[in-house]
């Protein structure tokens, strides 16, 4: 039911009623309960959205920046991925661990022997042996490239051959060798490269943690500014629209008094319907706006969903004009876009100069030492052979530490010095590997350029905006005094019937929209700081924000 048809109705009953009154007095009576008619209906209407919105919560903006960095996915993930990193930091050094083996057994053999003397006893086809053996090694990969291995081995052997000496017999051996390349893989190797690899993606996933954490902060300034803005928004579309009901109201009471024709009402009634549509869209963009802050800032099961956020912070107004060329220093120096490009060539160089170094002959040196022990007992199966000893030898007689005193005394052992050299022929898989890895090597360092040369045009471009802001708020506050004097002017004019409908309706728009272009270039300012903080890699520090492993925090 429009304004007019509730006007008319309340008239009617007047009649009815057998009121007596002038005409005027009527028509501003009817005009009086037209407003508050429309005054409870907005209030219902009001009422019921809150009802329907949940409580509104006020929200100070870091508190909303708190709550993003807590339960937004992005930086959970990227924070997962950095935990990823560094255990792979880990696990690449951990070639570095000593490696430890033990090993036993036991073994009983029975094996033809195809000979005249096969010392088998007398009805047998071969003698039997049976050993028992244990043994540990070390081995340490060297940061050097190199390989140092212990050895350390005992066994226990007994037989029936008529030919053995003793049984049983206690064999023990200790070695040491080492060994180093001194061409290939001397200045780098697989492990090496692992390690290297590892490193910088570790370097990589902390700057694309710090990346997303940033991005992460802005865009919850953004939204938050904007939701700010939209409410601002709808508040001058609330205003705009009661302006257009006091209009209307005004024309009528003229209509009723005569001083207007009936058509005058189509005019200010039209555009009331028209600022009224203006008002629900501005309402749906609030909406809009707030949920795009809450999906930033809310986790899956929050109870802030249903609540309608307030931002409680009003956005700074003055310009902050800065140093461009420390700006661009800055940037250059704390972007992480520009840590991880660098981390990418890192890696591709480590790379290359591992397909490089596959490109030389391998030459290694090769030193080792070890020593025997051996002592036992008499053979009781051996048997005397013309010309041969059949006695134990002096200092052998006895058991397992009779064999660990010999290898002490260091009677039987081996020296060993050499070098190893293997030149592959053709070599055109290395020469392949290197080719491909030397035009990676180039594609990470034009990456990295570009990116330099974006993050320049990034900090001009938002040192450009910042300035454009800063001015805009000046201009646009000077045109909303402006348009408040000219509306107070025209409403006077109009008052003494020296102004019309559309002058006056006219002066309520170029108010509302002076109000909207301000609030829209505060906003803009507020952004444009934000942009330019982000652009400098500044943000987190101006903001208190601390990137560790664990969770991210404001100071």
């Amino acid at each position: 039911m429009d304004e007019t048809r509730v006007i008319r109705l309340l008239g009617d009953a007047e009649e009815t009623g057998g009121v007596t009154a002038t005409r005027g007095f009527r028509a501003r009576l009817r005009v009086r309960r037209a407003k508050l008619v429309v005054l409870a209906s907005a209030l219902l209407l009001v009422v019921g959205a809150h009802a329907a919105a949940g409580a509104e919560r006020p929200l100070p903006l870091m508190d909303a920046v708190r709550m993003a960095l807590e339960k937004n996915e992005r930086i959970i993930i990227e924070r997962e991925s950095l935990a990823a990193a560094e255990a792979a930091v880990t696990g690449a050094r951990g070639a570095y661990d000593p490696f430890l083996e033990l090993q036993g057994g036991w073994q009983r053999v029975t094996e033809p022997v195809n000979s005249a003397f096969s010392g088998a006893p007398e009805g047998e086809p071969a003698p039997t042996t049976e050993v028992s053996d244990a043994g540990a090694s070390l081995r340490q990969l060297l940061p050097s490239g190199g390989e140092l291995s212990l050895r350390l081995g005992t066994a226990r052997t007994t037989t029936d051959d008529a030919f053995t000496l003793l049984s049983p017999a206690w064999d023990t051996a200790a070695g040491v060798e080492f060994r180093q390349p001194l061409l290939r893989a001397r200045a780098v190797d697989a492990t090496r490269l692992s390690i290297r690899v590892a490193t910088a993606d570790r370097e990589l996933a902390g700057a694309s943690l710090r990346r997303v954490v940033g991005d992460t902060v802005a865009e919850v300034e953004w939204a938050y500014w904007r939701l700010l803005a939209a409410r601002r928004e709808v508040a001058v579309q609330e205003e705009a629209v009661g302006l257009a009901d006091e209009q209307l109201a005004e024309t009528q009471i003229r209509i009723s008094s005569g001083a207007a024709p009936e058509t005058e009402i189509a005019q200010p009634r039209a555009e009331l319907e028209r600022r009224r549509g203006d008002l629900l869209a501005s309402r749906e963009a609030s909406s809009r706006a707030e949920n795009v802050l809450k999906l930033l800032i809310l986790g899956d099961d929050d109870e802030l969903w249903l609540d309608r956020l307030v931002p409680a912070d009003e956005p700074p107004a003055e310009a902050t004009p800065g140093d461009l060329a420390n700006a661009l220093e800055r940037a250059l120096a704390s972007r992480p876009e520009l840590e991880g490009a660098a981390a990418v060539v890192t890696r591709r160089r480590a790379e290359a100069a591992l397909a490089n170094d596959s490109l030389k002959p391998r030459l290694d040196a090769v030193m080792s030492y070890a020593r025997f022990g051996l002592a036992g007992g008499s053979n009781p199966a051996g048997g005397a052979i013309p010309g041969f000893p059949a006695a134990v030898p002096p200092g052998q007689e006895g058991g397992w530490r009779r064999s660990w005193t010999v290898l002490g005394q260091g009677e039987f052992d081996d020296s060993r010095v050499g070098l190893v050299f293997a030149l592959p022929l053709g070599n055109r898989s290395s020469r392949a590997a290197a080719a491909t890895a030397a035009a990676g090597t180039r594609q990470a360092e034009a990456e990295l350029a570009r990116a330099r040369k974006f993050v320049r045009a990034e900090v001009l471009d938002a040192a450009s905006a910042l300035e454009t802001t800063a001015g805009r708020i000046e201009a646009t506050r000077a045109a909303r005094e402006a348009a408040e004097v000219q509306l107070a002017a025209e409403r006077e004019r109009y008052a003494v019937g020296l102004s019309t409908n559309f002058l006056v309706l006219t002066r309520q728009n170029d108010l509302a929209r002076a109000r909207l272009d301000e609030n829209s270039a505060l906003t803009d300012h507020r952004i444009a700081r934000t942009r330019m903080a982000r652009a400098t890699g500044s943000l987190l520090e101006e903001r208190g924000i601390v990137i560790d492993q664990g969770p991210t925090s404001t100071q």
